[in-house]
C-alpha cells in the first residue's frame, strides 16, 4: 500500500518525514514535490491550485497501486482534486484523508497573500507551523516568501467546481485549538463523498500532526487495513 501525501501552503516534501518513518514499513509515502522549492527551486511556483492538481495529477495515477492520498491545510485541496480527477479515468483511491482543512465549498474569504511583507510573515507564523524567528534571516526570508505567497495565493484564490465528487472513504482530522477552522467547516467534507466518512478532533492547532503522531498514523494504518 502506498500513502500519497500532499504538503501544506510553503511546505515541502520533507514535511512528512516523521510520519513517512512512523508508516515505514507498512506504508510507503510518496510526498509531491511543488515547484519552486528544495530540489524544483529553480522551477516557478504555482499559484492556482487547479493548475497544479493537473501537473500532478498524471504522475499520481502513473505510481503502482493500491494507494491512498493524504493531505494537510493546502494539500487537503490538491489531494481532493487530484481524487476527482482519479476517478472520472476509473482509479478509486483505498481513502482520501483531509487534514487541517474545510470542506472545498466552504468559503472563508482572505487575502494574506496581498500583504505586505512583514504583515504576511505574521500571519504565516500565526498559524504555529513555522517559528517566526527564522524569517529575521534576510537569506531565508528571500527563499520562502514566493513560496508562500504563491502557495497562499493558490489557496485564497481556489474556488471549488461544482460536479463529481469522490466514492472512496474520506477521513478528516482537525485540531480542536485550530485558528482558522471550526468544526462544522470540517464536518462539509461529508458532503463530497457517496462512501464512508468519518472525522477525528485531536489536541492541537493548525498543526498539531507531529504532537499526535502515534494516534494519526493507527487511524491510517486501521482506515487501509493493511498487516504489517
Amino acid at each position: 500500500m502506498r500513502l500519497i501525501a500532499f504538503p501544506h501552503a510553503g511546505g515541502s516534501a520533507s514535511a512528512y518525514r516523521s510520519l513517512s518513518a512512523a508508516l515505514s514499513p507498512t506504508v510507503e509515502v510518496h510526498t509531491a514535490q511543488y515547484p519552486g522549492r528544495q530540489d524544483r527551486m529553480g522551477e516557478p511556483v504555482v499559484d492556482d491550485l487547479h493548475v497544479l492538481t493537473e501537473q500532478l495529477v498524471d504522475v499520481v495515477a502513473a505510481l503502482p497501486k493500491p494507494f491512498a492520498l493524504f493531505g494537510h491545510s493546502m494539500g487537503a485541496i490538491v489531494a481532493f482534486e487530484i481524487a476527482r480527477r482519479l476517478e472520472t479515468r476509473g482509479l478509486v483511491p483505498a481513502a482520501l484523508f483531509v487534514s487541517a482543512r474545510r470542506g472545498p465549498d466552504v468559503r472563508k474569504d482572505t487575502s494574506h497573500h496581498l500583504a505586505e511583507d512583514d504583515t504576511f510573515l505574521k500571519e504565516v507564523s500565526r498559524l504555529g507551523g513555522t517559528d517566526a524567528s527564522i524569517f529575521d534571516d534576510p537569506d531565508i526570508r528571500a527563499l520562502a516568501l514566493p513560496a508562500l505567497r504563491g502557495d497562499y495565493k493558490a489557496v485564497e484564490t481556489y474556488r471549488y467546481r461544482p460536479g463529481s465528487d469522490v466514492s472512496c472513504p474520506l477521513v478528516a482530522f482537525t485540531g480542536d485549538a485550530d485558528p482558522v477552522l471550526e468544526v462544522p467547516d470540517v464536518e462539509n467534507w461529508r458532503e463530497h463523498t457517496t462512501g464512508s466518512f468519518e472525522m477525528e478532533v485531536f489536541e492541537g492547532g493548525h498543526f498539531f500532526l507531529d504532537a499526535n503522531l502515534d494516534a494519526v498514523v493507527a487511524r491510517i494504518l486501521g482506515k487501509l487495513t493493511v498487516s504489517p
